[in-house]
């Protein structure tokens, strides 16, 4: 179980560190506050996980979900920290989570919005919002000044393939790892090419304390807290595709209160974020697509995932050494992953009627838009910022596109979820 579970934190694990990375950057945090930032939002994960997947009467989904940073959160804190302080971005996270919780039950009232249209048609978007992430990964990351060099190529595609091999010529424990196996393999063929370099894991110390309100005691503003509710709303859409994307996978008939206790954990996995000082959290895409590719459907997986963050978090010596893995391995790793995504949206909208024009325009529709504003975000620049949070996130444009457009064009018979038909299960 715990290789399992360690093959789900590589999956996320770039996402993780990537969003405490840009923020801390762009607020001009020392080298020592960064240090911070990123083991303790690793350790967050690690508990909003735990939190997420354990699944009892009160609060979780108990499904094998990840949690990590929102990236919709990232232009919103920076926004925040530079106009009214690093202590306002944590006092407006607390509040958020105080919203989803209290909220929980009204949002869970809420996924008759989400019939099998809006569902499917989500999860392809967000899926197709990943993947030109996981391309440029692919070249070495965006940034890199040896993006899409033969090295990078060679490395990606040869952990592409590798995956590929093992899914079709082996079966059961041996598949399952296929994508941690191709991380590994792909990195120790990195070092032989001289492009892993272990100097931060000499350099990084072998533990580290989570500290309450390590940049000082949260101040409540207005406009942050207005602007971080509008955040958490926009979480608890995303994470509804995941749930019902993880529902069908795992053949689990989710309930109102199902969904209910899941937004209750991210509220908490919320509050978490803003007393340390991490980040507000939602569930994973590319760790859904994970389950759906390795076909471990038991939350116990991710249990233990959240096991290994907590101690990645606690150790900033051992997280240094999974940062360690070059950007282009994982880009092969992830690509996979993330159409994955893709496809488990399409096998969600086998069961809709597509001889009905009306569906079709839906599904176009949100698609192009989601697509359109993750490609060419600048689009919608001349919004109000609060605004422009919503529309310049491709995910949350073609989501609110696809349940407004059902809500216009489909027949009322055909808003209720169809939670409970069986997915294609990935054979093990």
């Amino acid at each position: 179980m715990w290789s399992l579970g360690l093959q789900h934190v590589l999956a996320m694990y770039a996402g993780a560190i990537l969003v405490p990375i840009i923020v801390g950057g762009a607020l001009g945090f020392t080298t020592k506050q960064l240090a911070y930032l990123i083991a303790i939002d690793l350790l967050t994960c690690g508990i909003a996980t735990i939190l997420q997947s354990w699944g009892n009467k009160y609060f979780g989904i108990g499904l094998p979900v990840v949690l990590g940073t929102s990236f919709v959160a990232v232009t919103p804190m920076i926004a925040i920290g530079q106009s009214y302080g690093v202590t306002a971005i944590y006092g407006s996270i607390i509040v958020a989570g105080l919203f989803l919780i209290f909220c929980s039950g009204l949002f869970g009232k809420l996924i008759k919005l989400f019939p099998p249209i809006v569902t499917g048609t989500v999860v392809i978007i967000i899926g197709l919002s990943l993947i030109p992430t996981g391309v440029k990964n692919m070249g070495g990351g965006a940034n890199s000044p040896e993006f899409a060099s033969a090295e990078n190529l060679i490395l990606s595609f040869g952990v592409l393939f590798f995956i590929l091999f093992l899914n079709r010529f082996f079966k059961g424990f041996m598949r399952s790892l296929a994508v941690l196996l191709g991380i590994i393999v792909g990195t120790i063929t990195a070092a032989f090419m001289g492009k892993v370099d272990f100097t931060e894991v000499r350099e990084a110390s072998w533990l580290h304390m989570p500290t309450p309100f390590y940049f000082g005691t949260p101040t409540f503003e207005i406009v942050p807290i207005i602007t971080m509710l509008i955040v958490a709303t926009v979480v608890v859409v995303e994470s509804t595709g995941a749930f019902l994307a993880l529902g069908k996978i795992t053949g689990k008939d989710l309930k109102e209160n199902d969904f209910a206790k899941g937004y209750r954990a991210e509220g908490i996995a919320f509050i978490l974020g803003g007393i340390f000082n991490a980040f507000p959290y939602n569930t994973f895409a590319q760790n859904v697509g994970l389950v759906q590719l390795s076909g471990i459907r038991k939350t116990k997986v991710t249990i233990y995932a959240g096991f290994i963050l907590i101690g990645l978090g606690l150790v900033p010596k051992i997280a240094a050494l999974a940062a360690s893995v070059p950007t282009a391995v994982f880009g092969g790793a992830t690509v996979v992953m993330f159409g994955m995504v893709v496809s488990s949206g399409i096998n969600m909208i086998k069961s809709v009627d597509l001889s009905d024009h009306n569906n079709l325009l839906i599904i176009a529709c949100s698609v192009s838009l989601g697509l359109g504003a993750t490609v060419v975000p600048e689009l919608f620049a001349v919004l109000p910022s609060a605004v422009r949070i919503l529309f310049s996130d491709g995910i949350i444009t073609g989501s609110l596109a696809a349940i407004i457009l059902n809500l216009v064009l489909s027949d009322k018979k055909e808003v209720e979820p169809e939670l409970s038909l069986q997915p294609e299960m990935v054979k093990t």
